[in-house]
């Protein structure tokens, strides 16, 4: 039964296992792909692209999100979910298909075209089929999900990448993919919203393509690394005019007025700051353990896999905490967390063992968990029904668009820290180095050579992700410690709000 009258109903149960089994896919696909990477640059080469391939997928994704909330309100919950949903499994069997990396890198771009459709989609239809008590006890539903789906992916994604090759990890979203989406199509009913709607197609276009340019200029179109200031500029001027469209349009993909508010501005910029750390460590500790250390796959899955493991213990932990000392002191605490836990990782070495790594990773993990929550809860807090919906995608936009940025700017960094490094190592392929099998063929002065400057660039990607999460403690010691609840008129309506 729905409670948001009778626009959206069916069996709740199936509906509810189809979420979580599209929270899964999602969840896997963000970890999965980390161990089996240097893998893939030593089968496909260009090292030079690594961050594109992480970089493509969360730049579609993330810029389409608010887009995808628009048109959820004006056709339905539903078909923008299938809709989604099929590309991202277009961009999955493509990508498992892919011959050379820049196949790879335009097959990722599909997947997040429709990875951006899902996650908000799926808060959404549960905000409009549980009441807010509800929604509490079925987050945690997701809460284990997303933290054992996680924590399954780098393993697996090692497992895969040894046994039956690389490919597999995009083939296997295919089943999980195509079950998700007949089991919602099946058990969801819902009357299509009244009323027309103007959609924001120049904030959408503009958005798209700043950021776009914006990545281009960082990345130097994948080519060495090399900065493009005027690709920046061009990139950054787009994104001026999103901001200039946004406050003329009638219904804009991104309100702006909302960042007034303490409670959502904080949690947005500290949104910037976890998802930086978020998705860098998968992108760039793999990078360490088999470029730096010579391991393989299955040891880099390791610490990985503690960062998802305590991310899900803290976030079952955190509601009871929440309650008692409230938004401010949990949000501290958890960057506090994130910012000891990512300056330890300067301190890495080649001989440093794993199981200090795992330790390490641990305590950012703790930290993701209860600052992530904490800041989107006090977000939510701070408005009623008729604006949940945006501000909870507002604040997962600008964590996602944190970790495209951040993966870029610290890929362009890497890059060109490597550069001479790689023309000192003459002749010698650097791709060779992450790959097990034929790291064995390099003449052992290159190996060294290049695996010294490979951790010295690491290092001072881990040095400025380091200062990024000391700036997210004191920006979490300006979030409001406890928000009023909505007023009576609009709390009546929460059971419909978004999750």
């Amino acid at each position: 039964m729905a409670t948001d009258g009778a626009r959206a109903g069916g069996n709740r149960a199936l509906i509810l296992g189809a979420t979580l089994l599209a929270t899964f896919l999602t969840a896997m696909e963000a970890t999965v792909v980390s161990t089996a990477m240097p893998t893939i640059i030593g089968e496909l080469r260009g090292l030079n692209l690594y961050a594109w391939v992480f970089s493509a997928y969360l730049l579609t994704s993330t810029a389409t999100v608010p887009l995808y909330g628009r048109l959820a309100d004006m056709v339905g919950r539903k078909p923008v979910f299938i809709a989604g949903i099929t590309l991202f499994l277009l961009g999955s069997a493509l990508s498992g298909a892919a011959q050379s990396m820049p196949q790879l890198i335009l097959f990722r771009a599909i997947q997040g075209l429709g990875a951006g459709a899902v996650q908000p989609i799926i808060f959404t239809i549960v905000g409009d089929l549980f009441s807010l008590e509800e929604r509490a006890r079925v987050q945690g539903f997701f809460s284990a999900v997303w933290g054992a789906s996680s924590v399954a992916g780098p393993a697996l994604g090692a497992i895969i990448t040894e046994t039956i090759g690389w490919r597999w990890i995009f083939y296997i979203n295919l089943p999980f993919g195509i079950a998700a989406t007949a089991l919602l199509a099946w058990s969801l009913h819902e009357r299509r919203p009244e009323g027309r709607h103007r959609l924001d197609y120049a904030g959408a276009t503009v958005l798209t393509s700043g950021v776009t340019i914006l990545l281009l200029g960082l990345l130097g179109g994948g080519e060495g690394g090399t900065i493009r200031p005027p690709l920046i500029g061009a990139g950054l001027t787009l994104l001026a005019l999103f901001v200039l469209i946004e406050t003329r349009v009638p219904e804009p993909i991104l309100p702006l007025d909302l960042f007034r508010t303490a409670a959502i501005a904080v949690p947005c910029l500290a949104g910037l700051v976890t998802g930086i750390v978020q998705f860098a460590l998968p992108s760039y500790l793999p990078l360490f353990v088999q470029g730096v250390q010579l391991g393989t796959a299955g040891d880099a899955a390791k610490p990985l896999g503690a960062i998802a493991t305590a991310w899900t213990v803290a976030a079952f932990l955190s509601p009871r905490l929440l309650l008692r000392v409230g938004f401010r002191a949990v949000a501290v605490g958890g960057m506090a967390l994130i910012a000891l836990g990512t300056a330890a990782l300067v301190l890495y070495r080649p001989g440093t063992p794993i199981w200090l790594m795992v330790i390490n990773t641990t305590i950012v993990g703790l930290g993701l968990g209860f600052a992530s929550n904490a800041t989107l809860i006090a977000a939510q807090n701070a408005v009623g029904w008729e604006r949940r919906g945006v501000v909870t995608a507002s604040v997962q936009f600008t964590r996602t668009m944190g970790g495209t940025l951040g993966i870029a700017i610290l890929g362009a960094i890497l890059n060109a820290r490597l550069a001479p490094v790689l023309r000192q190592g003459g002749a010698v392929d650097v791709n060779a180095l992450l790959d097990p099998a034929a790291r064995g063929s390099l003449p052992a002065d290159a190996l060294a050579v290049i695996g010294r400057g490979l951790a010295d660039g690491l290092i001072q990607v881990y040095l400025i992700i380091a200062i990024i999460a000391a700036v997210g403690v004191a920006c979490a010691c300006f979030l409001p410690n406890r928000e009023p609840q909505p007023a009576p008129a609009t709390a009546a309506r929460t059971g419909a709000s978004g999750s």
